[in-house]
Formats: C-alpha cells, structure tokens, sequence
C-alpha cells in the first residue's frame, strides 16, 4: 500500500512538473511575444521573429512580421506617391507660369498706344504660341492622369501604317520645311498596324516632335517600317545633336529634360509615348550616339491585346 502511495505522489509530481514546465514556457513564449511586439512599435528596423520556436507564439509573431511588412511597404509606397504628386504639381506650376507671364507682358505691350502694327502682330503671334503651348501641356496632363487611374480604353482598328505615319508628319511639313529638314518615309503598302489610331498617332506625334527638335538645319529624319510573323517594327531616325549616354536611362521618365532639350521643353512627350504604346502590347526603345543622331524603335506585337 504504501509502494502505491509513494508511485502516485512521484506521478502527481511529475505531472505537476510539466504542468509549471509548460506554463513557464508559455509565460516566457508570451513575455517574448510581448517584447517582440514593443520592438515592432518602437523600432523603424522591423526586427525579424527569430527567437521564436514553431508553435503557436511563433506562427503568430510570423504573422505579425508579415503584416507590419505589408503595411510599412504601402506606407513607402503612400509617401512615395505624395513626393511624386507634390513634384509634379510643382513642375505643372513652373511650366504654366513661365508661358503665363510672357502673356501678361505681352498683353501689357498691346495696350501701348505707340506700338506700330509691326510689332503688335508680333506681340500677337507671341500670345498664340504661348497659348498652344499651354494647350498641349494640359491636354497632355489630362492624358497622363487618365492613363495613370486606368480611364483610357483602347479602340482595336486595323489601318495602313503609311497613311498612319502621314497624318502624323502632315502638321510638321511646314516646320521641317522652315528650317530645311528633310522627313522621308519607306513604309510598304501591305503593312498593317492593329492599334488605336488616335492614342497611336499621338505616340508617334511626340517621337517625331522630339527628333525635329535636337535635329539642326538640313538635317534629316527617316522613318521606316517592316513586319514579320511576331511584331511590327518602326523606326524614326535623326542625324540630330544625339543623346548622352547617362541620359538614355532618364528620356521616358516624366518632366525629365536632357542638357541638351529645347528651352521650352516640358520633358513628358516621349513618357506620354511610351506609356500609350504599353497600352497597346508594344515597346519603345531607343539608342543614339552623341553629334550623330537618334533612333526610337517601336515594336508593336502581332497578338495586340486592347
């Protein structure tokens, strides 16, 4: 009898024993998880949930990482986007207020009762360039915001890329003309280019605007085009001033203005390009060399999906 009392007390210790050892576990499992959770708080380096074994402590300080991460990665992305938004409002600003403030001096010249008719049809022409300049700037904006919150459906046409191409350089003639430069086409009838028309002709407009602004008096832009079973290519090359190397990365970002960019370059044609011809199942891409010219080539899938 006294055996069976002696093995029952030595089991009822055991057992109690790994009762405090498992509780003592959990409370330090806990006190870590606690501990754990104030260093998530305080600390902008989110330690990692090493210390933890692979039960439920640890599977939940897992979690616990995994979300802070998430919610500190949209964080980034949140103050990023307002950094982005804040620049640009303030590149929109600058360059709404530059065209502005030659219109009010031209104004203000107008009003004088000395001016010969000369020179008021010069103030005049000012004011009217200035304000297509500030035209395009706003319908170009108002395109990069509809693209950027998803706003623009593309419209599927099958059209000859040659009569494309043609009412693309039409409103450039008398510019190319003025300053000698010579804009050829070799486009084959067959080719056919399944796109947009509209937002296709705008991409094109801004490439072709880009090569006759760095391309000097008498120089030279050809535009040519092929198709094979996988994609359509364009290419539009200039013999103009070229691109600096270090400058490639940069042309297809927003409001970027190589050194050698016009004064009254904006720097969102070619981003508003790019952007239109992504929308499309194409690419751009580009490759220049310093004082010998440009090249953009457009590479349109065969498979469009729009």
């Amino acid at each position: 009898m006294e055996k069976i009392i002696v093995v029952l007390v030595i089991l009822m210790t055991v057992q109690w024993a790994a009762f405090l050892t498992v509780r003592y576990k959990k409370e330090k499992e806990l006190s870590c998880l606690t501990e754990y959770l104030m260093k998530v708080q305080d600390s902008r380096l989110l330690p990692p949930p090493e210390d933890f074994s692979e039960g439920h402590a640890g599977i939940l300080a897992s979690e616990i990482y995994k979300l802070v991460v998430q919610l500190r990665e949209r964080t980034d992305v949140s103050q990023k986007e307002k950094e982005y938004l804040a620049k640009m409002l303030s590149d929109i600003s600058h360059q709404l207020k530059t065209p502005l403030t030659s219109m009010g001096i031209m104004v203000d010249l107008l009003k004088s009762r000395e001016l010969t008719e000369e020179m008021r049809i010069r103030y005049a022409s000012n004011i009217e360039r200035q304000m297509e300049r500030m035209t395009w700037l706003v319908k170009s904006l108002l395109t990069l915001s509809k693209l950027d919150a998803d706003m623009i459906q593309m419209k599927k046409e099958r059209i000859k890329l040659r009569e494309l191409i043609y009412e693309v350089i039409e409103p450039f003639e008398l510019m190319a003309e003025l300053r000698a430069i010579e804009i050829k086409t070799v486009l084959g009838e067959e080719i056919i280019l399944e796109c947009d028309r509209r937002w296709m002709a705008e991409a094109f407009s801004n490439i072709v605007k880009n090569s006759l602004e760095h391309t000097g008096e008498g120089g030279r832009i050809e535009i040519t085009g092929e198709k094979n079973n996988f994609s359509t290519n364009i290419y539009i090359k200039d013999n103009g001033t070229g691109i600096e190397p270090e400058e490639l990365g940069h042309i297809f970002e927003r409001f970027y203005k190589g050194k050698n960019s016009p004064e009254n370059s904006v720097g969102i044609g070619l981003a508003l390009s790019k952007q239109l011809i992504m929308l499309q199942n194409g690419m751009v891409y580009v490759k220049s060399e310093p004082g010998k010219g440009t090249q953009f080539h457009v590479k349109m899938y065969s498979e469009v999906r729009i």
